[in-house]
C-alpha cells in the first residue's frame, strides 16, 4: 500500500486509489494512514470524528466506516500474476484489540520518506558537508505537494498531527537555507526568504537568514529594515525583544569589520 500524506490524502493499493470521498471515512483512512502499521484505538478514532460528546451510535457508526473503507480496497486487492492470493481487505485494515491497524504491506509513505531524508540532510550538516544537506533536504521538501492533508476535514486528533507534521516541513526548510547560506547563495535566497518572512513574520531563524541574505547581498539597509520589522511584530504580537544572536546579526552590519561569518541558523 501506498501512502500519500503530505498534499492531499492518497492511499493506494496496486496502483488503485482507496481513497474515500466521503468527509468521515475519508478522516477514519488519514488517521490510520498516519499510524500506518500501528494500531489506532477505538477511542481515538471516535475523538477524532466526534470531539468529546460522541453520539451513542458511535461505535457502529465507526464499524460502518471501516466496512465502507475495506469494500474500496477490495477491488483493489486482486489476485497477483504468479497465482498467489492477494491480501484480503481484513488483512490491510484489521481490527485488532480495542482498535484497527492498517497494515501498509511494507508498500511507500511520503511522510517516512521525508523524514529518512530530513533526518540524512542533518547529519550532513552536523558533518559540515553543506552541499550535500543542501541537496537532501531540497528532495525531502519536493515530497510535498501542498499542506499536509489538505483535503481532509480534520479533528482535533488530525489537527495536531497536522500541525507537527508542518513544524517537521519548517524545521527542514530552516536548514535547508542554512546550508544554502553557507554555500554562498545568498543573492538566490532573498526572493524566496520575503515570501516565508511574509507568511512567518514571527519566526526568528528565517527573519535572521534573510537579514543575513539581504546583506551579504549588498543590501543593508534592507537588512535592518527587515531586522527593523521583525522587532516591532515581536513586541507587538508577543511582547519579546529579538533574541541576543540576531541582536549580533544586526550589529555586525552595523559594524562591518566584525561581520559574522556563519549564517543564522541554530539560534532564538
Amino acid at each position: 500500500m501506498d501512502i500519500g500524506i503530505l498534499g492531499a490524502l492518497d492511499v493506494r493499493e496496486n496502483g488503485i486509489s482507496v481513497t474515500p470521498t466521503a468527509p468521515k471515512p475519508r478522516q477514519v483512512l488519514a488517521l490510520l494512514a498516519l499510524h500506518a502499521d500501528r494500531a489506532v484505538t477505538v477511542e481515538t478514532l471516535t475523538e477524532e470524528l466526534w470531539g468529546q460528546r460522541p453520539p451513542r451510535s458511535a461505535r457502529p457508526t465507526l464499524q460502518t466506516y471501516v466496512m465502507h473503507l475495506r469494500e474500496l480496497m477490495a477491488p483493489a486487492l486482486r489476485r497477483t500474476g504468479d497465482g498467489v492470493d492477494a491480501r484480503t481487505a481484513k488483512e490491510v485494515l484489521r481490527t485488532v484489540p480495542g482498535g484497527y491497524l492498517l497494515d501498509s504491506g511494507e508498500g511507500t509513505s511520503d511522510i517516512r520518506e521525508f523524514e529518512r531524508l530530513a533526518e540524512t540532510g542533518y547529519r550532513a550538516m552536523d558533518d559540515g558537508d553543506h552541499r550535500e544537506a543542501a541537496r537532501l533536504l531540497r528532495t525531502a521538501l519536493d515530497l510535498w505537494t501542498g499542506a499536509a492533508l489538505a483535503d481532509v476535514t480534520a479533528g482535533e486528533r488530525l489537527r495536531t498531527h497536522i500541525r507537527g507534521l508542518e513544524e517537521s516541513r519548517l524545521c527542514a526548510l530552516d536548514r535547508r537555507i542554512e546550508a544554502d547560506l553557507r554555500l554562498g547563495r545568498h543573492r538566490e535566497l532573498t526572493a524566496e526568504l520575503t515570501v516565508l518572512v511574509s507568511r512567518h513574520p514571527t519566526h526568528e531563524s528565517l527573519c535572521g537568514q534573510l537579514v543575513l541574505a539581504l546583506h551579504r547581498s549588498g543590501r543593508s539597509s534592507e537588512a535592518l529594515g527587515a531586522y527593523q520589522r521583525l522587532r516591532t511584530t515581536l513586541v507587538r504580537d508577543l511582547g519579546l525583544e529579538p533574541s541576543a544572536a540576531l541582536g549580533r546579526v544586526r550589529q555586525s552590519i552595523l559594524t562591518p569589520a566584525d561581520d559574522t561569518q556563519g549564517p543564522f541558523a541554530q539560534t532564538g
